[in-house]
């Protein structure tokens, strides 16, 4: 700690109770500055994790129920370790009494039981709360198989139980990657139309360019977050700011793929044709995606289909899948039937609570509802399904690499359904840097940790399983965020944050074992701050690391690609920045000056980018992948020349680069400014790029050949 320049508002009981719960007191500032959280930010984050510091008597107060929390417990709700690690696990029961315990081996992992054994390690008995108790020690034995288990204590016709995970040391690459290094296309789904979509691009348009990417060589095709939204508009663009992240969007289903579609009766059919014939013309409108207009009609067309009767084969598959995903699933649909009931209303309190008469009672008359939104997500995930396994079958080495956001809706699904496990009050963000000063606000609800742990992460572990589900690889947006988060007060600024630290070892754990489960391959965007030791803890977990060629540096200048690290998605560009086209011309400089985004003067930040993209050529120059004067198209091909001279396992092609797009997707620092997340896919000229005319597109086919080179 740095004492001589703490604030005497931080006192030593204060930080000890800080320390217990994981809030940080203190942090590097963007300019090289050391910075103290303040005494009220402090409070605010405890406050939200459920403690109360709002006096010195209170944090006394508080920090004697910590320690004596752990006495109440005869086990702690969940213990997280690495294969072939042994672990010993206090069991604390009524001084003196008897005591049994055992473990029930995960049924996925072989099932059986094993014998406990206790240690002999004596430690003082305790008194809380009126009563002696007493500490046992058991040892967890090393032999234990990856998986979920359970740890039983029985004493005084009492018992309880421990969850016990086991994850790998370390997430195998697989797919050959380690000796032949894979590519693929990241491409931005709802972008990407044909002729036959709804006006954006869909789950049959994923399965069409996965296949095609496949038949092009490509190992993977990285799309957005595919995350639900509310189900009444408006919705929201951003794909990462949905109102859950283990629920597909059924924007994204076509509907003329749903079985049952085909054996519509004329009246009901020509229902659904009309409903297609409304928004199909929006794919060839150059003009912003309109997802309010696509699911309006969509939403007519599913409910038509849903109508129709299922067979008894169909119908039992829909309750598996319903009875597989439990109460997760019921919950969201749920609240999506809840959302509209109350459209264009405000919520009374009482619905906000999962547990209250009007809810049960409202579970019960809006039940067809409830399944209605329940099949919605079986459907998706078959379209899901035959879109991965198209990718296979095109010869993809991983296939679909779906995107995991870091949040939630603060007034999402989510955010209703898992209030047990979400901080309240507060949202998560980012500290001041050289690009937002004021700090960052992303508005997101955080995990607790403390809550996490209490429910032996099984709300993580179903988000994983649900995501990786049909899934050859994985990209955890902000993977920073399973280590700390910038915790913000409500009412205070993105500056007067605080960051708060996660059991990484649990988290990063649980995602090793359940990739692994899935054979899925886990990228972590570790871009931004982030302290040193994290990439090298992640690179030891098997997790691959990202590398985004502008922002890599060395020595003052761009890092050779020979130094890019080999468990890595290496690529040019990234979604928060304009296709590669338009940043070597400084579109990006115009588009901030437009919308009044530059803290400099134009010129000089327009100087910036030209130094910059001088630099940049004259590095390709010197390694002899440009001649005199190259058009647009040579500079983009050869900068995925250099890229692909680096040792990195994955290298990602932006689509809108394979196409000659300049438009970005998306403008960080802006809302309605611009039309961000809503820019259909187009070439240089701005003409659109059609899924049907994608793979005969010149410009693609003549990147592919550089890729496959």
């Amino acid at each position: 700690m740095f004492d001589d320049d703490r604030p005497e508002a931080l006192s030593a009981p204060l930080l000890d109770l800080a320390n217990r719960y994981g809030v940080v007191p203190d942090f590097w500032g963007f300019d090289g500055t050391h910075k103290w959280v303040s005494p009220g930010t402090m409070i605010d984050v405890l406050t939200a994790l459920g403690v109360d510091a709002s006096s010195p008597e209170r944090v006394d107060v508080s920090l004697q129920n910590a320690e004596d929390e752990v006495w109440r417990r005869t086990l702690p709700p969940v213990l997280v370790l690495r294969e072939g690690g042994t672990s010993q696990v206090a069991v604390h029961v009524t001084d003196g009494a008897d005591l049994q315990t055992w473990i029930e081996v995960d049924p996925e992992a072989g099932g059986g039981r094993r014998e406990v054994s206790q240690v002999d390690l004596y430690t003082p008995p305790r008194s809380v709360d009126g009563r002696t108790v007493g500490r046992a020690t058991v040892e967890v034995p090393g032999d234990l198989p990856l998986g979920w288990h359970t740890l039983h204590a029985v004493s005084d016709g009492a018992s309880a139980q421990c969850t016990l995970v086991v994850t790998p040391h370390r997430l195998e690459l697989g797919a050959d990657l380690d000796r032949r290094r894979g590519w693929g296309f990241m491409a931005q789904l709802y972008s990407v139309r044909s002729q036959r979509s709804w006006g954006l691009g869909d789950l049959a348009d994923l399965r069409e360019i996965a296949w095609s990417s496949g038949r092009q060589g490509a190992d993977f095709l990285l799309i957005n977050p595919l995350h639900a939204d509310a189900p009444v508009p408006p919705l929201t663009p951003s794909p990462y700011l949905p109102t859950t992240r283990r629920f597909v969007s059924p924007l994204y289903l076509r509907p003329e793929e749903i079985l049952e579609t085909g054996y519509l009766p004329v009246a009901e059919r020509s229902l659904v044709e009309w409903q297609a014939e409304v928004v199909r013309p929006l794919s060839t409108d150059p003009g912003p995606i309109d997802r309010d207009a696509v699911w309006a009609a969509k939403k007519v067309a599913l409910e038509v289909i849903f109508a129709a009767p299922r067979s008894a084969v169909r119908q039992a598959q829909l309750d598996a899948f319903r009875a597989e995903q439990g109460t997760g699933l019921e919950d969201f649909a749920l609240w999506c039937a809840l959302t509209e009931h109350f459209e264009g209303l405000t919520w009374p309190a009482e619905a906000d609570d999962r547990g209250s008469d009007l809810v049960r009672t409202l579970r019960t008359e809006l039940a067809e509802r409830v399944t209605f939104h329940c099949w919605l997500q079986w459907v998706a995930d078959e379209q899901l399904r035959d879109a991965q396994r198209a990718a296979r079958d095109g010869g993809m080495r991983l296939g679909i690499m779906h995107d995991l956001a870091v949040g939630v809706h603060p007034e999402g699904a989510d955010a209703w359904a898992l209030r047990d496990v979400l901080a309240q009050k507060v949202s998560v963000g980012a500290p001041p840097d050289m690009y937002n000063q004021h700090g960052q606000d992303w508005s997101q609800p955080p995990w607790r940790p403390d809550a996490l742990a209490r429910s032996a992460y099984r709300p993580y572990r179903d988000l994983l399983r649900t995501v990786l589900r049909h899934a050859g690889a994985i990209r955890i947006d902000h993977v920073i965020g399973l280590f700390r988060l910038w915790w913000i007060p409500q009412g205070r600024g993105a500056q007067e944050g605080a960051y708060v630290r996660y059991d990484h070892e649990a988290l990063i754990g649980i995602l090793c074992l359940e990739a692994q489960r899935a054979g899925v391959v886990v990228i972590g965007e570790d871009l931004g701050t982030f302290e040193p030791w994290v990439r090298g803890y992640l690179s030891d977990r098997g997790v691959l690391g990202t590398s985004v060629m502008w922002f890599e540096y060395e020595d003052g200048g761009f890092m050779p690609p020979e130094h890019y690290r080999h468990l890595a998605l290496a690529t040019v560009t990234t979604h928060d920045l304009p296709p590669t086209a338009g940043y070597l011309a400084g579109e990006h400089v115009d588009l901030r000056d437009r919308l009044g985004l530059l803290t400099e003067p134009v010129e000089v930040v327009r100087g910036h980018a030209r130094d910059e993209r001088d630099r940049m050529i004259g590095l390709l120059a010197s390694r002899g992948l440009i001649g005199d004067d190259p058009s647009e198209r040579e500079l983009v091909e050869a900068l995925h020349r250099l890229v692909l001279s680096s040792p990195a396992a994955l290298v990602g092609v932006a689509l809108v680069d394979a196409v000659g797009e300049r438009r970005t997707q998306n403008q960080p620092g802006t809302d309605q400014e611009y039309p961000n997340w809503k820019v259909p896919l187009a070439d240089s000229a701005q003409n659109l790029v059609l899924v049907d005319d994608l793979f005969s597109n010149p410009r693609l086919l003549s990147l592919v050949a550089v890729l496959q080179g």
